[in-house]
């Protein structure tokens, strides 16, 4: 028996499905999405205040990005970086 949308779940099982399992996964997706955005609204207010403050976002956003990466990789990336810039003359 297929779930179509529109169909209720009732009782404890439907088609084979725990309804009320499958009802408290999806409601504890939905309040950490809901957590999420909230999450991101405030990294967007602490940009914003950063700017407001003289700071570059763009370079607030790459200091950010290098400090989840391991010394070795980002060491790496900036000897690259280096050198492509020499081979181009800049």
């Amino acid at each position: 028996m297929a779930i179509k949308p529109g169909d209720t779940l009732q009782g404890p099982d439907v088609g084979g499905i725990a309804a009320e399992r499958l009802r408290s996964i999806v409601e504890r997706i939905e309040r950490l999405e809901e957590e999420r955005k909230a999450l991101a609204s405030d990294i967007k207010d602490i940009f914003a205040e950063a700017k407001s403050a003289g700071f570059d976002v763009k370079v607030l956003r790459q200091i950010l990005s290098l400090r989840k990466k391991e010394p070795a990789e980002v060491e790496e990336q900036e000897t690259l970086l280096d050198l492509y810039k020499r081979a181009l003359g800049m």
